[in-house]
């Protein structure tokens, strides 16, 4: 990845992987015989998908700079702590309970803001299939540029969608004719969250994109606009910045947490910032990169029919390269 003049010390990961992913729960049961959040499990391919994320976010960031962020009981499951066993102890945030995206970007970004304020995050969900991993991860060197070059706003990439996904979150840009961005970023136009399908059908007919939830950005700036927008839970998270290498850290943690309500990152601080500070974000639009977002038994089983005819017996799909993918059948 060509991130050319940047200070790669400055640079870190964020994988966020302290989801329960309770729709596919009863699916994974089938699957595995156990209730694992659905990143620990290898829907498609050898490695479970936080284990893909791992290695599609290390083409760009060394392992030592990625941090990690999991439930606490999520680290009942022994194929958990087997996944994670691997990653550099410092890296792995654990947080008392899943209180939705909000905290659980927040709890590792202020262990990042403690050792490093002046920082560069780029942010991975950690339960999506990506195919051309390559040239995605090079639109998010793009966007690190975009940021170096501009700390003061967000950029979000966002994909070019193949069909009107009704469950799926959208990100309209706005034209902005006579102007063009070195980078391809574009103003945002607004964010519309699981469209009824008339309206996913017209978004995509429109030009709207899919938001990934993958974004980089200046950790100060984004812990500013959090202050701005959603000041009760910046609060909280100065309290547990403070903390943080102290004999009061995890207690600290822990008061916070049971008093937190739940809190969407993208519905109730991206959009907030949106709104109320649009010059803040920009949107990145990806194109041809096959990317799904597997929250559901019907869009895992969809991906799987996509790479493969569809025949009597057990679908398995082994990576054969890092943008290539096989399709095998497995006789029942």
């Amino acid at each position: 990845m060509n991130t050319t003049g940047f200070d790669s010390r400055l640079l870190h990961g964020l994988v966020l992987a302290g989801g329960d992913g309770k729709r596919l729960q009863p699916y994974i049961e089938e699957l595995k015989g156990e209730k694992l959040p659905k990143q620990f499990v290898n829907f498609i391919g050898q490695h479970s998908m936080v284990e893909q994320t791992f290695h599609r976010v290390e083409r760009l960031i060394p392992a030592d700079q990625i941090l990690t962020v999991v439930s606490r009981q999520h680290l009942l499951h022994a194929e958990v702590r087997r996944q994670l066993a691997d990653r550099p102890r410092e890296t792995v945030v654990v947080q008392p309970s899943n209180k939705e995206t909000g905290p659980g970007i927040l709890l590792p970004l202020a262990f990042i803001y403690k050792r490093c304020p002046e920082a560069i995050i780029a942010l991975f969900p950690s339960d999506h299939f990506i195919l051309e991993e390559e040239r995605f991860m090079n639109h998010v060197a793009l966007a690190i540029q975009a940021v170096k070059q501009d700390p003061s706003r967000i950029v979000l990439l966002a994909i070019a969608p193949h069909e009107p996904e009704p469950e799926y979150g959208y990100v309209v840009p706005r034209e902005e004719f006579g102007r063009v961005c070195r980078f391809g970023t574009r103003p945002v136009s607004a964010f519309i969250e699981k469209p009824r399908a008339e309206l996913a059908l017209e978004l995509v007919m429109a030009g709207a994109l899919w938001n990934t939830m993958t974004m980089v950005f200046k950790l100060h700036t984004l812990w500013q606009l959090v202050q701005r927008v959603q000041p009760a839970l910046y609060s909280n998270f100065c309290r547990i910045l403070g903390a943080i290498g102290t004999v009061e850290e995890q207690r600290t943690i822990n008061e916070v947490y049971e008093g937190l309500e739940p809190v969407n990152f993208s519905k109730e601080i991206t959009e907030k910032i949106a709104d109320r500070h649009p010059k803040s974000i920009s949107v990145l639009p990806v194109r041809e990169v096959f990317w799904s977002d597997l929250g559901s038994r019907e869009r895992v089983l969809r991906v799987l029919r996509r790479f493969t005819p569809c025949r009597a017996g057990e679908i398995h799909a082994v990576p054969n390269s890092s943008e290539n993918w096989r399709v095998e059948e497995m006789a029942l």
